[in-house]
């Protein structure tokens, strides 16, 4: 089964139209909830860091948040996930961008400078394909399977006219040229998102434990999501992997789930996220998903991002408690998730979803 790039961008298009309906739908609300210009009592400002897949969402929420509140500045620099969480830790960042939550143990050892205590919020707010994009001179799109492109990416499949990739592509000339799989070199919670795919799909293949750090010297390396892409871009042969809204204009894989090719979309990246349970042992704060790449129903995007948004349930300054709370309400709305789909193509959460993630925002303390 082979899916026309056409058919992906009409996916990520109706997704757009859904959006502008619902802006146009949502007019009045509180401070934090609309785009109009209103009587907000809000002021100060917000300094944030964190995922770099984030940037573009992140971008058309800020604009909207500051329209509707004039005297309220959010600066997010797009730093990468591991560097936005070591500056949460740090305390230099009033709130972070991540593409995955806080783990366990890190948890456990607290010491969130940003935070008047150790707890802290975290929401699903941003969810997202990461796709698996390449270069090749007349050629859009490919067919690979999980063990392919385990065995691309850990540098067994050397050559694009490998039998391993020509099985799944009858009839598409394929070159004689070398593979270059291109990876972050920083910490990415988007690279940990497709290393847990490997890992799950492909465990016989690719041997090592999914991370947020590249496991092996080969390949190339890029600084964030623009890295990568970059080097796609400008690279024949070149393959990797980066969130979905900045390689459209890439060539695309087409994943192997249960049997068919399924091409990226943000309503089969839902798809995924919709059928995984959150992690067990987490306070009703901390909403942290358990995706299961290997358990991908039919039809969804094995390869999708959770990305979050991580604050302080209490701050030292109630001023700055409450600009976060505004601003995370904001993005959870109705209007912000529409907002993000359409700046980045990705998949408004659930009202469900929503229903949580606003008892875990009633959690920051604002007095």
């Amino acid at each position: 089964m082979k899916i026309s790039r056409i058919a992906r961008i009409g996916a990520i298009g109706a997704v757009a139209a859904l959006a502008l309906a619902g802006c146009a739908a949502n007019e009045g609300g509180n401070a934090g909830g609309s785009t109009e210009p209103s009587d907000s009592t809000l002021s100060g400002s917000l300094d944030a860091t964190g995922a770099s897949s984030q940037e573009a969402a992140q971008q058309s929420w800020v604009a909207a948040f500051q329209t509707a509140n004039p005297d309220v500045t959010i600066n997010y620099t797009a730093t990468g996930s591991g560097t936005g969480r070591e500056n949460f830790i740090a305390g230099s960042s009033n709130f972070i961008g991540s593409d995955r939550a806080f783990d366990a143990e890190e948890l456990e050892a607290g010491g969130f400078g940003s935070c008047a205590s150790d707890e802290i919020v975290e929401i699903p707010v941003y969810i997202s394909p990461v796709a698996v994009a390449f270069n090749l001179e007349g050629i859009d799109e490919l067919n690979l399977d999980g063990a392919t492109l385990a065995g691309i990416f850990s540098g067994t499949i050397t050559k694009w006219n490998d039998p391993a990739i020509a099985d799944q592509n009858e009839g598409v000339a394929l070159p004689d040229q070398a593979i270059v799989p291109v990876h972050r070199a920083d910490a990415s919670g988007t690279q940990e998102t497709f290393t847990k795919y490997l890992s799950a799909v492909a465990p016989d293949v690719w041997t090592y434990e999914a991370s947020d750090e590249w496991p092996l010297s080969t390949g190339e390396a890029g600084d964030g999501t623009s890295g990568v892409v970059d080097a796609i871009t400008n690279g024949s042969g070149y393959i990797g992997f980066a969130d979905a809204s900045r390689t459209a204009e890439l060539g695309q894989v087409a994943v192997e789930v249960e049997g068919e090719y399924v091409a990226y979309s943000a309503e089969a990246a839902a798809a995924l996220v919709e059928a995984s349970p959150l992690e067990e042992g987490r306070s009703d704060h901390d909403l942290a998903f358990a995706v299961d790449p290997a358990a991908a129903p039919a039809g969804s995007y094995p390869i999708a991002l959770v990305s979050y948004l991580i604050g302080c349930v209490e701050y030292d300054d109630a001023e700055t408690a409450g600009l976060v709370k505004a601003y995370f309400e904001y993005v959870a709305s109705a209007e912000g998730q529409d907002a993000s789909a359409e700046a980045a193509g990705s998949a408004p959460i659930s009202d469900s979803l929503r229903d949580q993630i606003n008892t875990a925002i009633s959690a920051i303390v604002t007095e």
